[in-house]
């Protein structure tokens, strides 16, 4: 049976909206771990900065490994390989626990990395006790990944946004009793916000684990763990999936790291000006983010399906609604630059300079919509190296060093300060916008 377009918006905003809906969630977790540990003391609020500046990366990068599995497990919901699902999952959950461990072992090793960041030594063995005790939430996480793409496979996003939800009414307060010391617990101050975090996650995995296994949406395709069926073939193909998008993140990530760095120098309002433009944009991106996790799931169904008109149709819809919501953040940017920073500020500089640099931003939303949105779509054609590519070209071969040339050098125009840093940032996304795209027309020219 043939899908309208009708149809098919209605069902990528049913798989989207609670996706973003999850997102805002864990986002929101990290809001309320700065909040209480900044009312223990300063010290105890930049630890928890510089472990989230090292754990967050990590949890992206294991976000990305297992993003693609979402793919190859709706190809088979598309061809009504129900009996593959269960046997897939194993391997994606074997996958999210291997990568998980070597997260712990990651996280619980990062002296080096803070001596080598120059990190204040009055607050690095916060960071230590911080990092150790989160990082044995990271197996949990990752089974929470794992069954995510499970669920999204199967079009039931709102799980993601059920538990998210929960994780974060739990995490004010474990948050809490850890950080100020309740029930008989001592005051673990920052440090605290690490175990809370690693508690959550648990919880997390745990409520996922019973939805997935006991919820009626599933039983078309039941999931059971036992017997444990191992296919090192299927783990090897997932790996070789999800490790290019997991560093087409880093790329992306590092670059705005590396930005923050340079910027660094140039005073504390240009910092929080700069800082405070990049964090509400980075919540913006993540709507037409959820959008592309959508497509990716419309990709592989209709690539199950073997239908090609089907496939036609997902993405012309997805390319719709990435174009639609472009335009309305660059109104949003643009109309209200002058009252967004007050959100997170009242002090004057660094009003003007947010308000400023929020024009830039809006330059590359429409491009940013597009290339995540590209990219989601062929992730649904479990297409990735090459992406990673066109990726790491764009980046760091274009918006990096435009942006520092514009920024520091006379070479083009007199040099630009942070502004040049952001039209830098355009030109990488849309660099990246016209690649990908590229890449997904040359895919749609290929047999299914």
């Amino acid at each position: 049976m043939s899908v309208t377009a009708r149809q098919e918006l209605r069902t990528q905003l049913k798989l989207a909206l609670p996706i973003f809906g999850g997102q805002l969630a864990q986002s929101a977790n990290g809001f309320v771990d700065t909040v209480m540990a900044g009312r223990v003391s300063a010290l105890d609020l930049a630890a928890v900065a510089v472990g989230a500046s090292i754990w967050v990366p990590v949890f992206l990068f294991m976000t990305g490994m297992l993003m693609s599995a979402t793919s190859v497990l709706a190809r088979h919901v598309g061809a009504n390989q129900l009996d593959r699902l269960n046997p897939l999952v194993h391997q994606v959950v074997a996958l999210a626990l291997a990568i998980g461990l070597v997260s712990v072992v990651v996280l619980c090793n990062t002296s080096p990395l803070l001596t080598w960041m120059d990190v204040d030594p009055a607050i690095r063995p916060m960071v230590v006790d911080y990092l150790f005790g989160l990082s044995w939430g990271m197996p949990a996480i990752a089974i929470v990944l794992a069954l995510r793409s499970y669920t999204e496979a199967l079009s039931h996003t709102r799980p993601v946004l059920l538990i998210s939800v929960i994780g974060l009414l739990a995490n004010i307060p474990i948050n809490y009793v850890l950080i100020y010391g309740k029930l008989g617990i001592p005051a673990m101050g920052g440090v605290g916000c690490g175990w809370a975090t690693a508690i959550v996650m648990w919880i997390m995995a745990i409520l996922m684990l019973l939805y997935v296994h006991r919820h009626r949406a599933y039983r078309m395709a039941r999931l059971s763990l036992r017997p444990w069926h191992v296919e090192p073939k299927t783990i090897v193909y997932l790996l070789r999936l999800g490790f290019p998008v997991g560093l087409t993140i880093f790329f992306e990530v590092s670059v705005f790291c590396i930005i923050a760095l340079l910027i660094s120098q140039s005073g504390a309002e240009i910092v929080a000006g700069h800082q405070l433009a990049l964090n509400f944009t980075s919540l913006v991106f993540m709507l037409p983010l959820s959008f592309a996790l959508a497509a990716t799931t419309r990709v592989g169904h209709a690539r199950g399906r073997r239908d090609e008109p089907g496939l036609r149709l997902a993405i012309a819809v997805a390319f719709k609604i990435t174009v639609v919501i472009g335009a309305l953040m660059v109104t949003l940017l643009v109309s209200c630059r002058h009252w967004i920073p007050l959100i997170y500020t009242d002090n004057t500089q660094v009003i003007a300079l947010a308000s400023y640099l929020l024009l830039f931003a809006a330059l590359y939303q429409v491009s940013d919509a597009i290339q995540v949105t590209a990219n989601g779509c062929l992730r649904g054609f479990e297409d990735t190296t090459i992406p990673m590519v066109l990726t790491l070209f764009a980046y760091w071969g274009v918006g990096l060093p435009l942006g520092y040339v514009l920024a520091t050098s006379d070479y083009f125009v007199p040099a630009m300060g942070p502004s040049g840093f952001w039209l830098g940032l355009f030109a990488g996304l849309s660099s990246a916008a016209l690649l990908l795209a590229w890449r997904l027309r040359w895919r749609l020219r290929q047999p299914l």
